[in-house]
């Protein structure tokens, strides 16, 4: 379903969304209150929604299409101004699934072949989680099946018996024997589902991070990163801005990868400062999380705690590799907590994940282990 006050915008996208052959618009919408009228009706997987309209704006229609279908993956389309950067994060903390920053007018909306990839995709890869999770709902449910990732425990040279627990078949994964290394910093990664995700991190990990740096890269354009660091400082209790180019990385604050930038962090003299720099995407992404992981192994090797959560595509596997290599310690989010498992599967696919855990486990165990509780 497409809902936007914009006839041009609303048979752009619809065109765009038909003419893939696994996509289809089931209605298309100029307002909120209409759209929230033929939910029902339409049962759209996903619904694209613009913020500003008549009549009733997507602000509004949000939780009301929610209410009528819970699960609704809802992908908010705005313009990159800061009123809007700060009503889409809004609109995730009501239950967005994702955002897409919308070209400022119809000239430049027409020959954006990024938007219209980044909405393509979007639409697919959160589709078909929509989809996933539908038939799994409406499965017969499954008396014991097991759980198959396994934990290599290296010194042993053992596996661990496994309890057969009700839950669905998963994909193969082999998880490490956390190193016993207490962490001099804590990097993160994540996309698609992020924002939402790290609100949640953030309240369970809280002053457990007062001893070491944060630095993280969530792929979101210039302006939303910003606000993120705001809402991020809120969240933890902590100190939070995007990091600035050549400022000392100091213990208890939150370095946020500007939107357009990568971050990185290098040595420059006694001191471990942010380096931004503008080189081509890495991983499609710009920011990316591989970039920031591997530098941060270079100056903090095996005492490095990085963290992938929900995302889209691949980015940080490299990085997680390159922590683990170097003795370090990586937990990622799991499959059914995560909005898109990309990103933390392929890292939990690397071999070099100590821990794949649902998201509100994954601060309380960052915080122990933060705190030098035995792992």
């Amino acid at each position: 379903m497409v809902v936007d006050d914009s006839v041009v915008v609303r048979g752009l996208v619809g065109r765009w969304i038909d003419e893939d052959p696994g996509l289809a618009v089931v209605a298309s919408h100029r307002n909120g209150k209409l759209a929230v009228e033929d939910i029902t009706r339409a049962d759209p997987d996903v619904v694209v929604l613009d913020i500003e309209m008549p009549d009733m704006d997507g602000l509004t229609a949000l939780p009301l299409m929610l209410a009528k279908k819970p699960g609704l993956i809802v992908l908010i389309a705005s313009t990159l101004s800061r009123r809007n950067a700060e009503i889409s994060l809004k609109a995730l903390s009501l239950g967005a699934a994702d955002y897409i920053p919308k070209p400022d007018g119809n000239s430049r909306l027409t020959t954006s072949t990024e938007f219209r990839a980044d909405l393509i995709a979007k639409v697919q890869s959160l589709g078909a989680r929509a989809r996933s999770r539908s038939r799994r709902a409406a499965a017969p449910p499954v008396s014991s099946r097991p759980f198959t990732a396994t934990r290599t425990l290296e010194a042993a040279g053992m596996v661990p018996a496994q309890s057969a627990v009700p839950a669905k078949p998963k994909a193969s994964f082999t998880l490490r024997s956390y190193a016993p290394v207490r962490p001099r910093v804590l990097t993160i990664g994540s996309s698609t589902g992020g924002p939402q995700a790290l609100n949640a991190f953030f309240g369970h990990v809280g002053t457990a991070m007062a001893q070491v740096p944060v630095l993280l890269t969530q792929h979101m354009p210039a302006t939303f990163t910003a606000i993120l660091a705001e809402h991020l400082s809120k969240a933890a209790g902590r100190p939070a801005a995007e990091g600035r180019d050549g400022e000392p990385v100091l213990p208890g604050r939150i370095y946020v990868a500007p939107g357009g930038r990568h971050m990185i962090v290098a040595r420059q003299g006694s001191e471990t400062v942010i380096r931004l720099t503008d080189g081509p995407p890495v991983n499609f992404c710009k920011p990316a999380v591989d970039p920031l992981f591997k530098s941060v192994v270079d100056i903090y090797g095996s005492a490095t705690l990085g963290v992938i959560l929900t995302g889209m595509g691949s980015d940080g596997a490299d990085g997680v590799t390159a922590i683990g290599q170097a003795g370090g310690n990586v937990i990622t989010q799991d499959e059914e907590t995560s909005v898109v498992w990309g990103m933390p599967g392929a890292a939990a696919h690397t071999g070099m994940c100590a821990d794949v855990l649902p998201l509100d486990e994954v601060g309380r165990k960052v915080a122990r282990i933060l705190l030098g509780s035995r792992i």
